[in-house]
Parts: structure tokens; C-alpha cells; sequence
């Protein structure tokens, strides 16, 4: 299991490994029980574990930075129902720099909780990086597609820059 494909969902407690996407929501499996199931966009909101960002007192970080301080930390991970104060206690020994006005203890909490997931699951917990050639292949993409749209018939052209039709019809009125 790699970290990129790790999601949390809204309104689900834990961590998620997102088999697979639909247009109307997703099917993802707990890393806690491993039961699959369809979570539903319409409901749910997911978040990619990848693009979250910590507030510090500087530039934010990225969640895989907080995490690796705390596998680094001889500090005792705390239980995540802990006492708020504790884990603060807790961050500020780890992870001086992060901002603790702006994160919310839910948040910490959560942190602990995935973290400890993500231990047991034995998960790297890294960012996906790109290869050299994936790279190339998105430049060579990109000008690819820039250069097939700057060349549009003229009269295509025309109808996409009109003036938008009016439609005069008379209304019924009731």
C-alpha cells in the first residue's frame, strides 16, 4: 500500500486506501477493519493525504513532515483521546514550529491517530515524486495541446467569439 493512495473522508473516522473513483464518489477500503465500501461524493469529501498542509510559524508544511518528526521523536506518542493540553505538550517537543494557535487540538488528535495507523499498517510514509521521464512526457503533452488549440478553423473561430444569441420567445403568462 503506498501513501499517495491514502485518503481521510469526511464524516469517517480513520484512513482510507482509495481503490478506485467513480463520477458520483469512490471506492475506498479502511486501513482500521479492511472493509471495503462506496463512499458517495455527494455526502463525503475526500482528502488526499498528499495535499495536506500544517500551519507553522513559518511557510506551511506538508502532513509527511509532521509525521516524520514524530517517527524520528524519542517523545511517547500520546493516546489520541489524551487531554488537550498533553498533546500539545506533545507537538511542541516534536514539532516546535507548528503554529499551535491555528491548528486545532482536533487536529493534532487526528495527526496522532493517523500516525499510529499508519504504524501499524507499516506504511512509508513519503511523498510520490516524479520521474524524469513522467515530467518530459507532461511537457511534451502540454505543448502538444497548446498547439492543437491554436490552430481553430476560421470559422469555428468566429462562432466562439459571437455575441451571444438572444432568444426573444414570447412568455406565457398564467
Amino acid at each position: 500500500m503506498e501513501y499517495n493512495k491514502l485518503v481521510a473522508v469526511t464524516g469517517l473516522s480513520g484512513l482510507f486506501e482509495l481503490v478506485s473513483s467513480k463520477a458520483d464518489g469512490g471506492i475506498v477500503r479502511s486501513l482500521e477493519d479492511k472493509s471495503t465500501k462506496f463512499v458517495s461524493n455527494r455526502l463525503h469529501a475526500f482528502s488526499h493525504l498528499e495535499s495536506i498542509e500544517v500551519f507553522t510559524t513559518e511557510d506551511n508544511v506538508n502532513l509527511v513532515e509532521v509525521f516524520e518528526a514524530m517517527n524520528t521523536s524519542k517523545e511517547k506518542l500520546p493516546d489520541a483521546k489524551a487531554d488537550a493540553k498533553d498533546i500539545q505538550a506533545y507537538f511542541k517537543k516534536t514539532y516546535p514550529k507548528m503554529d499551535l494557535e491555528r491548528v486545532y487540538g482536533s487536529d493534532m488528535k487526528k495527526m496522532i491517530k493517523w500516525f499510529d495507523i499508519l504504524k501499524k499498517n507499516n506504511i512509508d510514509i513519503k511523498l510520490s515524486e516524479e520521474t524524469a521521464e513522467d515530467a518530459a512526457a507532461d511537457v511534451v503533452s502540454e505543448k502538444k495541446t497548446a498547439a492543437a488549440s491554436k490552430t481553430v478553423t476560421p470559422k469555428a473561430a468566429a462562432v466562439k467569439n459571437g455575441p451571444a444569441k438572444k432568444i426573444n420567445t414570447p412568455r406565457k403568462m398564467a
